[in-house]
């Protein structure tokens, strides 16, 4: 069975600020794409993090559990510290990415790459719908 490809991102206006997650879902023939609106008051870092979350509930919910996923997002940081390379010394993050490792559990086999932000502007794009069709 082919990998599923998950794009996501995640941002705030002004850092923090009003905030919103981007997720599109490759899985073979078929595409999805979510966003969510995640409040005001978010950083960048919160924000990745939750769109990371957001992506593997979405994911479960299409019948995505078990499969092999490789995550792709232009947060070096996010990506660094999810892959274990890089230690989360931001309280908010650590238990962000608490969140995000228990959501892990239902994909054994699962990669995090750093892509460039041109590589990921569909997920871009859903941010900001999200962010604007909340009036923020």
């Amino acid at each position: 069975m082919p990998k599923v490809v998950i794009y996501t991102d995640g941002g705030a206006r002004g850092n923090p600020g009003p905030a919103g997650a981007g997720v599109v879902i490759q899985d073979a023939a078929k595409t999805y794409e979510f966003k969510k609106f995640l409040g005001e008051k978010r950083t960048n870092n919160w924000a990745e993090y939750e769109a990371v979350a957001f992506a593997l509930e979405e994911a479960k919910k299409i019948g995505l559990a078990g499969r092999s996923i490789e995550f792709r997002l232009d947060s070096q940081l996010v990506a660094e510290q999810l892959s274990g390379n890089w230690k989360i010394k931001e309280p908010a993050l650590k238990s962000q990415a608490a969140k995000v490792r228990a959501l892990l559990a239902d994909f054994p086999s699962r990669k995090f790459v750093y892509v460039p932000r041109e590589q990921n502007k569909e997920a871009d794009r859903l941010v900001n719908e999200a962010i604007d069709g909340a009036g923020a």
